[in-house]
């Protein structure tokens, strides 16, 4: 039977942590004999698509990175992806990062489901985690987030900006796991003002099409959508998102980042009056939550869920315009309560 347990109380914010201002070194090779760890080793992370530097969802982990590595004052690798690579490679990325003796062992994103249950289990001594995913293994911690319930309440926030009664919505790639994005917007934008329609749109139909990595793929979608008169876009495609808050700012219009506090975001200073709010996805937390288990000799596994009530997803509040918009602030918060509460039961799909 799958274990589901839920984490005690995980600091808030984690994803807004000012990055540090050099990497950490890693490599991805893979020139280690079998024979075991050369040495104890700390936190490694191997990045999803996008890589380091999408000031979303890649960032929040290295934040996570950045914080256990501070505090605990170890190595640590961050390996970035490869353009078109396979399950093969990114079997060999985690395992060279077991054998070199780093653990835990995090793969950042879904895709790494396939190598990481190949891997787990070559390597029983280290624990690993992957994000947005489940997978089986004693040595494994399954990092999933409550998306929807963050994405209800930038949908109440959207409904509650607008002024043309028209929003968006851009995915970065159309799978289930961006659908509970959509599904949650949608449903807080109905709920807030039914008199609001939500324009959708997803980038790519896989990520290998480069939907969670073509800024000017995320631009055009947001142009599209703000030429139908949407005032408001909310974005869930990380680095092609950067194109969809450039574009908003570009017409004045508001754009709703994701997973990141994106207002914070150095690299989107440029734009960050046009940034109403973002989608909070405390991958940091998780991330560091890991590795202090691991430190603390009392390693996580099994499902791990970061939910509003453990405030492992939630929406900035960093943007001092909100409060300049009638009603935002209470809106979101009685949502808040009512999520937190089950009165408000957030759809997935």
């Amino acid at each position: 039977m799958r274990r589901i347990s839920k984490l005690t109380r995980v600091a808030v914010g984690v994803a807004s942590l000012a990055l540090a201002a050099t990497a950490c070194g890693g490599t991805s090779s893979d020139n280690g004999d079998s024979g075991g760890a050369k040495e104890d080793l700390g936190l490694a992370i191997a990045y999803d698509i996008g890589g380091k530097g999408d000031q979303s969802f890649n960032d929040a982990a290295y934040a996570g990175l950045t914080k256990a590595e501070d505090e605990y004052g170890y190595k640590t690798a961050d390996v970035e992806p490869t353009e078109g690579e396979t399950d093969a490679d990114k079997e060999q990325r985690l395992a060279s990062l077991a054998r070199q003796g780093y653990n835990p062992v995090i793969g950042v994103g879904f895709a790494y489901g396939p190598a990481m249950k190949a891997v787990a289990a070559k390597y029983p001594d280290t624990t690993f985690g992957i994000v947005d995913s489940v997978v089986e293994g004693d040595n494994v911690a399954s990092l999933v987030f409550a998306e929807e319930q963050a994405s209800y309440l930038a949908g109440v926030a959207a409904a509650k900006a607008t002024k043309t009664k028209t929003v968006g919505f851009v995915g970065g790639v159309d799978i289930p796991l961006i659908h509970k994005f959509q599904a949650g917007f949608e449903q807080g934008v109905e709920e807030t003002d039914p008199g609001v329609k939500v324009i959708p749109q997803y980038l790519t139909q896989t990520a290998e099409e480069g939907g969670f990595s073509s800024p000017d793929k995320g631009k055009a979608a947001a142009e599209g959508q703000i030429e139908k008169k949407a005032d408001v876009v909310y974005q869930a495609a990380g680095l092609s998102g950067q194109g969809v808050i450039e574009a908003a700012a570009k017409a004045k219009v508001w754009a709703i980042g994701v997973d990141s506090d994106q207002y914070q975001q150095e690299a989107l200073a440029a734009y960050k009056d046009y940034i109403l709010t973002s989608a909070l996805k405390d991958v940091g937390g998780a991330v560091y939550a890991l590795a202090k288990s691991v430190h603390d000799d009392k390693p996580l596994t099994g499902t791990q869920v970061f939910d509003l009530k453990v405030n492992g997803v939630g929406l900035s509040e960093s943007n001092p315009k909100m409060a300049e918009v009638p009603g935002l602030t209470d809106a979101v918060a009685k949502a808040k309560e009512g999520i937190t509460d089950g009165s408000i039961k957030v759809k997935t799909e």
